[in-house]
């Protein structure tokens, strides 16, 4: 009994904690954010400092210890206030999940004390949005080190994370399809080229990133060498698939959220009407009311399957973004109709809402993937061909 009310007050410290730095940092800061491009440090170095970037992190390391429930929550009310500080941490998070079960402990307790951002470096030129299909390589160095070589695409809070967990092909020919690393940012031959200019998510600094060279400790592996595709699908992709899911459902729940208050709060001069009067746009509001709480409510069944150990846990998260990704683009959509001129403007942040959530539709695995993984474990197929294995 005593260990539960501790961890629900940890929650609810942890709840009230975010409350206070969205309100002093985030929510101001998520405009010039998005305007300049800038990654969103104030709002980044907020959080640290508050203990919400260890969340995840053991007890054993310092950290809170909490589920996936609880950080998808933070992910949540991040997205409803700065896509690009929601992507960023949610990485770190999706991340941090390897490093618990593989990593130091060192970079561990670092990651619990808040000193220390980590982010994902999986999607490379050569395949694109296939990440189980790395083409950089791995190869036996001196002194018990390895190099490194490759060209990642895209690579969330390139040049400003503390580590990157990095795929490449084995070390060892036939070994497996992936392994995986842990790269410390000031590593030799690591370099990031250009700047972020995109529609949405203008401060997530996903830039392209290349290791040349680039040598890291043979102890800077993760699990087993060929391990890293089966590492990156237990423990990445449900935390990355989740936590997508609750940043879209932010970022609709805050664009039907503006979207009621510009309809209650806005009348028409010539008949005193609030725009809110007219039936049709009450239904259209209701509309995307519904769609984003079915999503709530499927994201939410999603973590209880994964909780309980469910036999269709893995179903629910590969559904649960595919789900998201959609919906989200429909109710900003949606919303950006609803409010006419007035949210096609800066004010509202609803046009804003609008670029960030068409991110989720292209982010690796995208929807189109996760259909066909959908519809592979529905008819008895393995969730990808041995060729990709």
């Amino acid at each position: 009994m005593t260990a539960s009310v501790d961890n629900a007050q940890t929650a609810t410290d942890s709840t009230d904690t975010l409350g206070t730095v969205i309100e002093d940092v985030i929510r101001t800061q998520a405009p010039i954010v998005d305007r300049d491009g800038a990654f969103p440090r104030p709002g980044v170095d907020a959080l640290a400092a508050a203990g919400l970037l260890g969340l995840a992190s053991s007890p054993e390391v310092g950290g809170a210890g909490h589920g996936m429930r609880a950080v998808a929550e933070v992910i949540e009310r991040l997205a409803a206030e700065c896509g690009s500080t929601a992507m960023v941490v949610l990485m770190h998070y999706a991340a941090t999940a390897v490093i618990e079960a593989h990593g130091p402990r060192d970079v561990r307790a670092a990651i619990a004390a808040g000193d220390h951002l980590t982010t994902l470096a999986f999607s490379e030129y050569g395949s694109r949005s296939h990440f189980w299909s790395p083409t950089g390589t791995a190869t036996a160095a001196d002194g018990d080190t390895v190099r490194l070589d490759a060209r990642k695409s895209w690579v969330t809070a390139a040049g400003e994370a503390n580590s990157y967990v990095w795929s490449s092909l084995p070390l060892t020919p036939d070994a497996g399809p992936m392994t995986l690393w842990l790269v410390p940012s000031d590593s030799a031959g690591l370099s990031v080229a250009g700047d972020f200019d995109g529609l949405g998510l203008r401060g997530n600094g996903s830039r392209p990133m290349t290791a040349d060279g680039l040598r890291v400790p043979s102890t800077a592996r993760m699990a087993a060498d060929g391990a890293g595709l089966d590492t990156a699908l237990g423990a990445v992709l449900p935390w990355f698939l989740v936590l997508n899911a609750a940043f879209c459902l932010g970022l609709a729940d805050s664009a039907v959220a503006e979207a009621g208050r510009h309809l209650t709060r806005t009348t028409l001069a010539h008949t005193g009407a609030a725009l809110r009067d007219a039936p049709v746009t009450r239904r259209d509001l209701a509309r995307l009311m519904i769609r984003t709480d079915a999503l709530r409510a499927f994201l939410g069944d999603t973590l209880t399957a994964l909780e309980t150990g469910r036999d269709d846990a893995m179903l629910r998260v590969l559904q649960v973004k595919a789900l998201a990704g959609e919906t989200v683009a429909d109710v900003t959509d949606g919303a950006l109709q609803l409010c006419g001129g007035s949210a096609f403007r800066k004010e509202l942040g609803l046009e804003r809402r609008f670029r960030d959530a068409r991110a989720a539709r292209v982010m690796a695995p995208t929807t189109d993937a996760l259909h066909d993984f959908v519809g592979r474990v529905a008819t008895g197929l393995p969730l990808l061909d041995e060729a990709n294995r």
